[in-house]
């Protein structure tokens, strides 16, 4: 493997700068209202409900794995697929449409795509030892998907055709592209089931009947509903061994695909480094769970915003992949926690499960206000800011250089390990939008490109732009008390004592400052911040979205 690093979108050019504005393409803010008002999600749901051919007789029946369900173990569509398939004299087979565009157009980093091909190795040899085939097949071009799937249906005598939901805009039309090419045949079923979440986006409502917009209510509607249905909770069985059948032979051992070059990894040192990190499968999964309940759980509520401590189960990057479902996260949680439900007994088991019903409101938004999957903000107001235009402040930014130590040590903690703690996240985001007025959804595109948990849902959401402007140094002195997180990452800093290390530029006299090597804050603190707010509320006053 070679150790050059290939050119990828993210990279700090001027040139490819302007070429991350070009792939954040937005449509109009009418054209979003007009998206929301008429949401793809309702639409496939109404057509579905004429696709699962209920009185279509089972021949072979076909689930459709996608790259936020790459497991066995409960997996909704993979088990309502082998149910079926048992109704017949057929067989249950499995596919994976890999499309080497859709890496790009999405801004899929590295290390998540290795993660997922990694998983797709693993799978494929569990099923296979099952006698259940996972083919593999290759859409070259974008939007392609759907023809390919009708066309492995036909050719390999399919009756029933069983997926588990995506909630993004584009993942929407395209099982609505299939459903109608489904609902031109006479003899084949289509069906999506809800698999990402324990609570079906959309479901918990306000008292005036409209979908939950405020998290604080959503969170505690939700605990109040899987208490009172637990089966909500209840996980379903991996597939049985079917018998070997000679029409499939074709379909085993399909070769697992080759990345695009610009998806693989820099050097074959950072691979191996972060396999070491992201171990790939559900095993590894549920292995990582395991350690955090054990040691870690207990004392999340407490330590949860301390960086320095690692406190996170870095659980993160299953969930994103479906590698681990959050059901299977949840029987584990709620055992640690002696049976009790999430609201009750270990305050660190019910800190950690918030965050998980975060993910699922995150998914709600998703898919009642869609927009938020086009880049553009929530409040569509805020895309009539103008941001500036700031090349070297980007650069800076991208390669934790830009004079302020919290956000530097997040940085290149998330270029090193294609991962980054949740309060740096926050934070790190805050200063390029706000500090930088660096338009937010560059950033989002940089997280994209270098996290291996990246999900739409979790990162739009993320980094809504807003008038909060977090203080770095004020989050450092709370978040990384002793400095040891800053000193890890940014260890031209490591000798520094006290308080200094937080901001140096300004608690060091100037001969001590320069003898670190370490740049100097790209803005004023005070001032940018003054200046983001004032950019919003002179922008935002104009807005007629």
């Amino acid at each position: 493997m070679a150790s050059k690093k290939h050119a990828r979108a993210d990279s700090q050019t001027h040139e490819d700068y302007k070429q991350v504005e070009d792939m954040l393409r937005k449509p109009s803010t009418k054209r979003a209202k007009q998206i929301d008002a008429d949401p793809p999600y309702a639409r496939l749901c109404e057509l579905l409900d004429h696709t699962r051919g209920e009185n279509i007789k089972p021949r072979n029946v076909l689930h459709w794995h996608r790259s936020k369900d790459l497991r066995q173990e409960d997996n909704k569509g993979l088990h309502a697929a082998s149910l079926k398939a048992k109704e017949g004299n057929g067989s249950l087979i499995t596919l994976y449409c890999h499309s080497p565009q859709d890496l790009h157009f999405h801004g899929t980093s590295p290390a998540r795509s290795d993660f997922i091909i990694e998983s797709l190795r693993i799978l494929q040899a569990q099923l296979e030892g099952k006698n259940i085939p996972l083919a593999i097949v290759t859409s070259e071009e974008r939007g392609t998907k759907t023809q390919k799937v009708m066309d492995f249906v036909k050719e390999h005598d399919i009756s029933h055709i069983y997926a588990n939901m995506e909630y993004e805009v584009d993942e929407l039309r395209r099982d609505i592209t299939l459903a109608k090419l489904v609902q031109k045949q006479q003899d084949v079923a289509f069906d999506v089931l809800h698999d990402q979440t324990v609570m079906v986006p959309g479901a918990l409502r306000t008292g005036a009947g409209g979908p939950m917009k405020v998290f604080t209510p959503y969170h505690k509607a939700w605990l109040v509903k899987t208490k009172k249905e637990p089966s909500l909770l209840d996980l379903v069985p991996v597939p049985e061994k079917q018998s070997k059948s000679d029409s499939l032979k074709e379909l085993f051992g399909t070769s697992i695909p080759e990345l695009p070059e610009a998806k693989q990894f820099g050097s074959r040192e950072e691979r191996d480094r972060i396999r070491k990190l992201w171990p790939a499968g559900n095993e590894a999964g549920m292995t990582r769970l395991a350690e955090f309940l054990q040691n870690k759980v207990t004392n999340y509520a407490d330590q949860r915003i301390e960086a320095w401590r690692d406190p996170s189960s870095r659980m993160s990057a299953y969930f994103s992949a479906g590698i681990v479902s959050v059901r299977q996260a949840l029987e584990r949680t709620k055992q640690a926690n002696g049976g009790k439900h999430f609201d009750a007994g270990d305050a660190g088991i019910a800190s950690w499960v918030r965050e998980i019903v975060f993910r699922e409101f995150y998914r709600q938004v998703t898919v009642t206000t869609p927009h938020t999957a086009m880049n553009l903000p929530h409040n569509l107001k805020f895309d009539n800011v103008k941001w500036e235009d700031d090349v070297e402040g980007w650069k800076k930014w991208c390669e934790g250089k830009t004079g302020v130590p919290f956000v530097d040590a997040g940085m290149r903690q998330l270029n090193t390990e294609a991962y980054m703690h949740n309060r740096l996240r926050m934070n790190t985001a805050s200063y390029l939008r706000a500090n930088m007025l660096i338009d937010y959804r560059k950033g989002e595109r940089y997280f994209a490109e270098h996290l291996i948990d990246w999900d739409l849902s979790n990162n739009t959401n993320g980094w809504e732009p807003s008038y909060t402007v977090f203080n770095p140094v004020i989050q450092a002195e709370k978040c990384d008390k002793h400095g040891d997180y800053i000193r890890k990452w940014v260890p031209e800093l490591a000798g520094l004592k006290g308080k200094e290390i937080f901001a140096p530029h300004d608690r060091l006299s100037a001969a001590e400052f320069e003898k670190l090597g370490y740049p100097k804050p790209h803005v004023s603190w005070a001032q940018s911040a003054k200046r983001a707010k004032d950019t919003y509320k002179r922008d935002l006053a104009d807005a007629d979205p």
